[in-house]
């Protein structure tokens, strides 16, 4: 089983895009696949349309006994599940309560589904947080997408110093960029730069249309737009990623 944990610093780079895409393409390719949504927002359980009738609540997830089967959910896609996001107004701060002084708290959570699945992908909230670096050391890739501009790169060598601060698994850390502009010359200066850092997969998701329909359709690109270059950036990608750690 493989643990990919979708993370950014800052919000707003597609990071949920990506994770539904993601996971999307790993079903389909025949793996057995879970989708995780811890990020209060909940775009991943909004994009996959699940709605569970009972939520066991997010302290069951999280407690040393966790029992995470009765919170799995089917989706319409064969081979995905998806565990839905619990955005009760405090199951964010519970979480984190539950997770502080126990940095392995999820890794050992996760360790119920190894043999049940081929991926799991974890829709992460942003910000630093002891449930974030419980994310980082349960996961066996972190994936961050980084859009290229400046404000992105600095937030990009602030995880880089986060992982190094917590003596975190340097070679974790995964990146591609998104949201890309070519027609801009810092985009083209900051991604020749930083790919470089062989952090960087040479693929790229550009800043397209498909991507923001996604929210329209409650679906992944491929569902609605198969044949779009959107769809192809992230096949790509994801032929990439996968290539890079299986």
């Amino acid at each position: 089983m493989t643990t990919i944990a979708l993370y950014n610093l800052k919000g707003g780079v597609g990071k949920t895009a990506s994770c539904v895409n993601f996971a999307y393409l790993a079903a389909a390719d025949g793996y057995k696949t879970l989708l995780w949504d811890i990020d209060p927002q909940g775009s991943s359980t909004f994009y996959y349309k699940v709605k569970p009738k009972t939520h066991p609540g997010i302290k069951k997830l999280v407690m040393k006994d966790a029992d995470l089967e009765n919170a799995i959910m089917s989706t319409d896609f064969e081979l995905l599940d998806v565990i839905p996001a619990d955005n009760s107004s405090k199951s964010f701060d519970i979480m984190l309560e539950e997770m502080k002084g126990n940095k392995n708290r999820l890794k050992s959570i996760l360790k119920q589904l190894q043999g049940e699945y081929d991926f799991v992908f974890i829709d992460c909230p942003p910000g630093f947080s002891v449930l974030s670096e419980n994310i980082f050391n349960a996961s066996d890739i972190v994936l961050m997408p980084v859009i290229p501009t400046t404000l992105s790169i600095r937030t990009y060598h602030m995880v880089k110093d986060y992982f190094k601060e917590k003596d975190l698994d340097m070679s974790k850390m995964m990146c591609f960029f998104t949201m890309t502009d070519l027609r801009k010359n810092l985009h083209n200066e900051i991604m020749n730069e930083l790919y470089k850092d062989k952090r960087f997969f040479q693929n790229y998701i550009p800043y397209l249309s498909d991507v923001e329909k996604m929210g329209v359709y409650k679906a992944p690109i491929m569902e609605f737009a198969n044949s779009s270059y959107a769809a192809q950036c992230y096949r790509e990608l994801w032929l990439e990623i996968k290539e890079g750690v299986l």
